[in-house]
């Protein structure tokens, strides 16, 4: 609703700048909670109160009020939408560098379920997507790792069960209920903490001192679609979930005290359903190559049935296994905040806050899947120069048909308590105190690990083939018969895993205002950031079955069909798709073959033991200059000269296993044998200069340039700086991996040139565009070492293994060879044979033994050594059409970087994750009573990943747009309804390899619904 008595716009007075409404910059300061609170007592909360009421005061008007203007400013009051847009919009304009944000236009009311979600909306800002849901961010074409998240100007810990190694916030952890607005800072400060090279994301919450008394409740029944497509054993027992909010907040003793404490809870139950080349794709080949994997060369056994071979020159690669998932998730997610504040005086405001979340998760999943072997096959073939099959088929007999189970559950709990305070010892001398102690940790939360996967097969697999050339990978299989092999418990593996940062972090500021229009900020800080993570899977290859059939009643598994879930893909009502599931209750099964094989312990993960334990420490200590002056010249400028310098030591340690031995058990599987454990200790240190330099203009009152240059760093993961080496526990024949870090590893540092123009043509509309350059250098590139493991040997290339070959078998036939050793020498030294599986291949252990070759293993490491360069433009468009209620808002992203993975190209790679260009058209139309806001986010194609389960093969996800709607009625002023619908359009997700055609996963979840009631007290 806007209320608007006309009058002239007066020229800002530059020299009297209003820090209150700058709150991207005023916050931008070493202690942003305090700066903000300073705001609220300089002028009326101008700066918050967009933010905390449903009033908002154009920054021209608020200006020349604050300056004594003889003119009369003119009257507005904006509410709802448009205030969250005339807010952001000040913040923008006001803000010292390139700031972007949202700015809710109620506390307990922000523009969208998801803080990620709200981020998408602002130019130069992707997301990625988890559970159908935005998680993490990419800025200006620069990962998630590399952007930093603070909560009112502190640094954020974070833990992820999915990537134990990353520093990626996960947005999904936070509720926005409490949320005020999110500030982005693209542009370098020298009072800003580093470590964000995309950005620096500040998220703030609402304060009681700037909110007053206010209270009210919210409830909403969600309603997700997903949850129906989901087989029985896997779905919840309802799609209908609810979420509860309130916030109250209050001030006594003439605004001396206050109190504000907000909570809410949230459920969500969810399916995604996914078809995809899990294990990714072996190779990439060159056409011409003749190694294990790779299709038989011109002359060899069953060359004649490859169509359109790839030529000597081309690059391929082929699928190691075919996978469908049904996967049911059910969600809750508690947060809540307490905060104080003591304001005995004017001058001096202080502010004990508290922030707590939690995200529990729980997982149960189905598959159906097929593993290839790389035998006899038949395959149709793409053109080169990057081929790929248009189907892959293997002839075989009595293989085994998986069909898998998984039930875990995860826990990812924050807290966060920090004490703030803000002092005015003069007129031109202010001080910032800010101190908090804050933890991340994720966990598993069930007694089955935080993941596993159980498998139960059928040895009646014929031949199988797979067809690309539909959007999902569709499945064949000749000659299945349950009843003649039935189903039994094979192999599985129970993971546990754990992550757990802690962050202790001061600092302090200052701001002393020098000559007439000019001032010095100046700070310190220290932060020491502990991060643990431990990791532990217990792992039985009995891939040929665990026991026999007998021991497992077919009653435990229940049949159906696969295609159903599947129906938004296109390939799933080929009628050459293998339909047949057999779908089973997780933790009967499990109970079931633990009293089979009379090995419990192989069903239960504990960390009492880790495979891996990963420890590292981080202290940093900075200091910074910034000097900031107003030019009172025809065209009125400011600029602002910084100098921050940071250094850092790290200390990591890490477990590192002694491999004693390694033992073939299955076609391609080599587990190892670990001996013992120590842990192993490095560390590192570094330190740099960050110079930044801000300068904008007023070219007229509606018309504003800028320009700014700095340094900033992002810092390496924590698989990079990991102390020792780790050895992953499962080999192949062709050897084992590992992996070891380096903490003397540089931080990526990125010069960054930012240019851009903005025309305020009216007071709720803008036109800008920004063009930026970075200069990334310091990136940790990958090195792979081949090394030999002293003492232990392996069969693969030993003393039977040549037996074999000198008998008639080949390389790459590993059924041939294994069952060659088998029966030639069993009870021999390192020979145990156990009975035939249903396929009529021997079952059994091979150990290499004196004589034999040495394990050689592919260790992983990294060194600074990659240079990269990062440009692009923003065009951004916000316009109010009048009085007449309608609005849009739009925005446009180009990336572009000279890093690109080559797809033609084998080996290793370096190119940059998550580039892509994006864009945002936002609708919307409000009056009195209603508000519609009609959101469609695109982002292109971007490459997620340089590596897959294999090896260095890229993964693309490829462009995905989503239309979101939200809808509000006021039935009073005390009371809103509200409607919102989230992809409305039921878009499914594709991610690829080195063409289009190499799928790799394609996902299909579903719309969700919810509807809501507002009360305000």
């Amino acid at each position: 609703m806007l209320e608007l008595k006309t009058g002239a716009l007066p020229q800002p007075k530059t020299r009297y700048r209003l820090i209150t409404l700058a709150v991207a910059g005023a916050c931008a300061a070493l202690a942003m909670p305090a700066c903000a609170q300073e705001a609220s007592s300089g002028a009326g909360a101008a700066g918050a109160t967009s933010a905390a009421a449903p009033v908002a005061v154009d920054a021209a008007q608020a200006t020349a009020a604050q300056a004594g203007d003889p003119m009369e400013a003119p009257k507005v009051v904006v509410k709802g939408i448009r205030a969250s847009m005339q807010s952001t919009l000040n913040l923008k304009r006001n803000s010292d560098g390139i700031v972007d944000g949202i700015v809710a236009d109620d506390i307990g009311k922000f523009p969208d379920t998801n803080l990620a979600e709200s981020l998408q909306r602002i130019s130069g800002v992707s997301i990625d997507r988890n559970r159908g849901e935005g998680a993490q961010v990419t800025v200006r074409g620069v990962g998630p790792d590399l952007n930093m998240v603070l909560l009112n100007g502190r640094q954020m810990p974070t833990a992820n069960l999915e990537d134990l190694a990353g520093r990626a916030f996960d947005f999904s952890n936070l509720a926005s209920e409490s949320i005020s607005q999110i500030q982005v800072y693209k542009s370098s400060r020298a009072d800003t903490p580093p470590g964000g090279i995309g950005a620096t994301i500040n998220i703030m919450t609402g304060r009681p001192l700037d909110m007053g008394r206010q209270a009210s409740v919210g409830a909403k029944v969600v309603y997700d679609t997903s949850n129906r497509h989901l087989p029985e054993e896997d779905k919840a027992k309802r799609s209908y979930t609810p979420e509860i909010s309130g916030i109250y907040s209050t001030t006594w003793n003439d605004g001396m005290f206050g109190l504000a404490v907000s909570a809410s809870y949230q459920e969500r139950n969810l399916g995604i359903n996914r078809a995809s080349i899990t294990n990714g794709w072996q190779g990439p080949f060159r056409g011409d190559e003749n190694s294990w994997g790779a299709i038989p060369q011109p002359g060899a056994t069953g060359a004649a049935d490859i169509i359109n071979r790839p030529d000597p020159t081309d690059v391929y690669s082929v699928p190691q296994n075919i996978s469908y998932f049904m996967r049911g998730t059910q969600r809750q997610r508690t947060n809540g905040q307490l905060t104080l504040q003591f304001r005995p005086n004017k001058d001096l405001t202080t502010t004990l806050d508290y922030t707590y979340s939690q995200n529990k998760i729980q997982t149960k999943y189905h598959e159906l899947s097929a593993w290839f072997n790389f035998g006899p096959s038949v395959s149709k073939w793409t053109d080169g120069p990057i081929a790929s099959p248009i189907y892959y088929q293997e002839n075989v007999s009595n293989q085994d048909i998986a069909m898998n189970g998984g039930d875990y559950a995860t826990k990812a709990q924050n807290n966060s308590i920090g004490f703030n305070a803000q002092w005015k010892a003069s007129r031109d001398l202010r001080f910032n105190f800010d101190v908090h102690h804050s933890t991340a940790k994720a966990m598993a939360d069930s007694p089955f690990g935080s993941n596993n996967d159980l498998a139960t097969v059928s040895f009646s697999r014929g031949n199988t083939r797979v067809d690309f050339s539909n959007e999902m990978p569709v499945l064949s299989i000749e000659g299945a018969d349950f009843v003649r092999a039935p189903m039994q418990v094979s192999g599985s593996w129970f993971q546990n895993g754990l992550q757990k940062m802690e962050i202790d972090q001061v600092q302090a500021s200052g701001k002393l205002n020098v000559f007439e229009s000019s001032s010095v900020n100046f700070g310190l800080s220290a932060t020491n950031v502990e991060n643990r993570s431990a990791f532990q899977q217990v792992q039985r290859d009995t891939w040929g079955g665990a026991t026999t059939p007998a021991d497992y009643p077919q009653d435990l598994w229940r049949a159906d069909t696969l295609g159903q879930y599947f129906s938004k893909l296109g390939g799933s009502g080929d009628p050459a798709l293998f339909q047949q599931i057999h779908l089973f209750d997780f933790a009967a099964m499990r109970q079931r073959a633990a009293d089979a094989t009379g090995m419990p312990e192989k069903y239960l993960p504990s960390l009492a033991d880790p495979d891996y334990d990963r420890r590292t420490t981080e202290k940093s200590r900075a200091l910074y200059l910034q000097y900031n002056t107003e030019w009172d010249t025809a065209m009125p400028m400011h600029t602002g000269i910084g100098l921050r310098y940071e250094k850092t030591d790290v200390t990591s340690t890490a477990l590192s296993q002694t491999v004693s031995g390694g033992t073939w058990v299955a076609q391609n599987e080599l587990p190892f044998v670990f001996s013992g454990k120590e842990f192993t200790t490095l560390s590192g240190k570094y330190h740099n200069l960050l110079p930044s330099l801000d300068w904008d203009m007023d070219v007229r009152s509606d018309l504003k340039v800028r320009a700014s240059y700095g340094h900033t760093i992002g810092r390496p993961r924590y698989d990079q700086i990991q102390g020792g080496t780790t050895i992953n526990p499962t080999g192949t024949v062709n050897g084992g991996t590992g992996s070891r870090g380096n903490p003397a590893l540089k931080p990526v540092k990125s010069k960054n040139l930012d240019l851009s123009a903005e025309w305020y043509y009216d007071r709720q509309s803008v036109v800008s565009l920004g063009l930026y350059y970075k200069k990334l250098d310091n990136y940790a590139g990958q090195t792979v070492l081949d090394e030999t493991s002293a003492g232990v040997t392996t069969p693969v290339g030993g003393k039977y293994w040549n037996a074999a070959l000198a008998s008639g078998c080949i390389a790459t036939d590993t059924n041939c060879l294994r069952n060659y050793i088998f029966r030639n020498f069993n009870g021999q030294d390192g020979v145990t044979r156990g009975p035939d599986n249903a396929a009529g291949n021997a079952t059994g252990t091979i150990r290499g033994i004196a004589g034999d070759p040495m394990v050689h293993y592919d260790i992983t490491t990294f060194v600074n050594e990659k240079a990269a360069t990062l440009k692009g433009a923003e065009i951004n468009v916000q316009h109010m059409f009048g009085n007449s209620g309608f609005g849009v808002q739009a925005n446009y992203t180009y990336v572009k970087s000279d890093l690109q993975f080559d797809n033609a190209s084998k080996g290793n790679q370096f190119a940059l994750v998550g580039l892509s260009d994006s864009a945002n058209l936002i609708g919307i139309y409000e009056d009195a009573k209603w508000s519609v806001r009609a959101a469609y986010n695109w982002r292109d194609r971007f490459l997620s990943s340089v590596t897959d389960q294999v090896g260095p093969n890229p993964q693309y996800v490829e462009p995905y747009g989503q239309l979101d709607l939200s809808i509000g009625y006021n039935v009073s002023p005390n009371l809103a309804l509200s409607f919102e619908a989230i992809n409305v359009t039921d878009e499914t997700m594709r991610v690829h390899g080195r063409t289009k055609m190499m799928v790799l996963s394609a996902t299909q979840s579903g719309p969700r619904y919810m509807i809501g009631a507002r009360y305000k007290f």
